[in-house]
């Protein structure tokens, strides 16, 4: 005898779905027969439209692509053929060297300077450029300074190539001082012959890299025409120092940095020590004098430097070489001190320093909530001034390398030739 299901219960809904004829109450359909969830139904308009999206992305996808692999062709032939020739050209002037040093670091500097404006070339034609504000360092581009900048990503080094093409001769009595793993980069043997210093970080090494520095400087800023030195203070990359500068203000009650780090002295004064001339009561002493009058005058100026990208995103240098990153506008601001107003002694230029970097703090607070930086003192509007590079400057510098790459490989060819 066969139990009847009493009515109601989930027993007696599937024995009514089982005989025959019969149709089930409303309430009790499948969930098969029933419109789709609004949730379900939201996920898969959400997914047609991202396919849409990418379907319609995918042709500048492939530009993107095709662009960046046509971009990275170019720079591996055109680092080929100018580095190669600049070293030939060093190589070959080398009895100049020993005849007229002063003459044959006048003109490695103009190599040096069209090798730079290559570089900045790359990301002035993929749409990077400089947008710069504060004070006109064209005025004092003929006088020794030393460039305090802020640092975020290796892109700030491309960013300087670019904007400081137009100032005179200052890229080509130029000293930069980088990391050392700069060295062994394509640029590396370059910037040796230059007569850049690569600086390794860490305790352990510093105390030993600032006597190496002293002793480079003493060697080659003088005897090699150099007038600008680039530094760093903040001794690394802004994402890689900020927890542990943030951590070391804390400790000694010192302010909380977001957009920069804290900087460190010790670079800064080495360099002030070594190039700033001695004086005594605002002159220089009289044993200084002459020297000074014949040869130099010595460092006079302090060129506080502060980059800030649109939503604080930093260019790198694969961007640069690659060109993936859409148009965009980098912000450089400069403020200029007299060197007779910064401290020389280590604690006061300690402090001097770190209120140079609070600024900057609040430069780029400023710039990140406007999208612009700050009027001076006295002002009521900031006047920003765009930086240009000539095309037909790039054209030439670029001509001279590629005809000078082939003058040196067919006269290359030619010795092979004849010695085999």
């Amino acid at each position: 005898m066969t139990a009847t299901p009493r009515p109601g219960t989930p027993a007696a809904a599937a024995a009514q779905h089982r005989a025959p004829g019969r149709r089930l109450p409303a309430p009790l359909a499948p969930a098969l027969h029933r419109p789709p969830s609004a949730p379900a139904e939201k996920d898969r308009t959400d997914a047609h439209v991202r396919m849409a999206v990418t379907l319609e992305e995918a042709p500048w996808l492939g530009w993107i692509l095709v662009k960046a692999l046509l971009r990275f062709a170019f720079m591996v032939a055109n680092n080929l053929v100018a580095l190669l020739s600049y070293l030939c050209y060093v190589i070959v002037l080398q009895p100049l060297r020993l005849l007229d040093s002063k003459r044959f670091w006048y003109i490695e500097g103009f190599m040096y300077k069209w090798l730079l404006g290559m570089v900045a070339s790359w990301g002035w034609y993929a749409g990077y450029t400089v947008m710069e504000w504060g004070d006109d360092i064209k005025a004092v581009s003929k006088d020794e300074a030393v460039m305090l900048v802020n640092h975020q990503a290796t892109g700030d080094v491309c960013t300087l190539m670019m904007c400081l093409q137009d100032k005179g001769l200052v890229v080509a009595q130029m000293m930069w001082l980088m990391d050392h793993i700069f060295k062994y980069t394509n640029f590396g043997i370059v910037s040796l012959i230059h007569g850049d210093f690569f600086i390794r970080q860490g305790k352990s090494h510093r105390d030993q890299q600032l006597l190496l520095l002293k002793k480079h400087l003493e060697n080659n800023y003088r005897s090699r025409d150099r007038k600008w030195i680039v530094l760093f203070p903040e001794g690394g990359f802004l994402r890689k120092r900020r927890e542990t500068s943030q951590a070391f203000a804390k400790k000694n009650n010192l302010p909380f940095l977001t957009h920069v780090t804290l900087p460190r002295i010790g670079a800064t004064n080495i360099i002030l020590s070594a190039l700033v001339a001695r004086q005594e009561n605002g002159s220089p002493s009289e044993g200084d004098a002459k020297e000074l009058e014949s040869k130099s005058k010595g460092l006079q100026w302090i060129i506080d430097t502060t980059i800030a990208y649109p939503k604080a995103e930093p260019i790198d240098i694969q961007t640069w070489i690659l060109g993936y990153r859409k148009p965009t506008v980098t912000h450089v601001h400069y403020r200029i001190f007299p060197i007779k107003d910064v401290p020389l002694e280590t604690d006061g230029l300690s402090d001097w320093l770190y209120q140079r970097f609070i600024e900057k703090e609040e430069l780029l607070s400023h710039f990140y909530e406007t999208g612009a930086f700050p009027p001076p003192k006295g002002h009521k509007e900031a006047v920003s001034r765009e930086m240009t590079l000539s095309n037909m400057w790039i054209f030439l510098i670029q001509s001279f390398a590629f005809l000078s790459g082939y003058m040196w490989y067919k006269i290359i060819q030619y010795f092979y030739h004849c010695l085999f």
